[in-house]
């Protein structure tokens, strides 16, 4: 059920529309695995490490496919794609659940997103926590580390209740130590 990692590469290196694309995705993706799997061990977390992951690996291959789309789509298009390859729900569901700190069928009607009218949260210890490592990297040109002073920032933009979701995320998984990974990736950190 769960792909090896040469699986998921594999799938990303065939969509992806060329090779930066693969390049950028494909290290965000090891850059968010990176800060789960050191969250996992620094609060003992019970989830299936190898499920977090693959979600990790797997969260933004529908970026390879937005062609002038909107970025929000990216989430919905890649669990398609999941589900038409047979990847099982489970996996697929990390695409379309993850941005931000979820998005509420109020949020899609609200600000008029171009998504299918529904919810789209983080529901099981796996999803959250992949959503959570994601928020500490951006694929912004050129690609950053936020702390999570920067990313409540971002988060406060789309109202309290992202502002409020993001803080017990805070709470609940502490802010990973990203020192080794500016200093691998040699991306800034943006602090504020």
């Amino acid at each position: 059920m769960i792909p090896a990692t040469t699986q998921i590469r594999a799938l990303h290196r065939e969509v992806a529309p060329d090779d930066a694309a693969f390049e950028l995705v494909w290290t965000h993706g090891e850059i968010v695995w990176a800060i789960a799997e050191q969250l996992i061990h620094a609060r003992r977390l019970p989830v299936d490490a190898d499920l977090v992951r693959a979600g990790c690996l797997l969260h933004d291959v529908g970026v390879h496919l937005l062609g002038g789309a909107a970025y929000i789509r990216h989430g919905v298009l890649g669990e398609a794609l999941l589900l038409d390859r047979g990847f099982a729900a489970p996996l697929a569901r990390f695409c379309a659940h993850h941005t931000g700190v979820g998005l509420t069928r109020d949020d899609v009607e609200r600000q008029h997103l171009p998504l299918p009218l529904g919810d789209y949260l983080a529901e099981t210890p796996e999803e959250r926590l992949v959503m959570y490592a994601d928020k500490f990297h951006s694929k912004t040109t050129p690609p950053v580390f936020l702390t999570s002073v920067a990313y409540a920032a971002r988060a406060a933009r789309f109202g309290p209740g992202h502002a409020a979701r993001f803080a017990e995320m805070v709470t609940e998984y502490g802010e990973p130590d990203l020192t080794d990974l500016t200093d691998r990736y040699r991306h800034a950190l943006v602090a504020r």
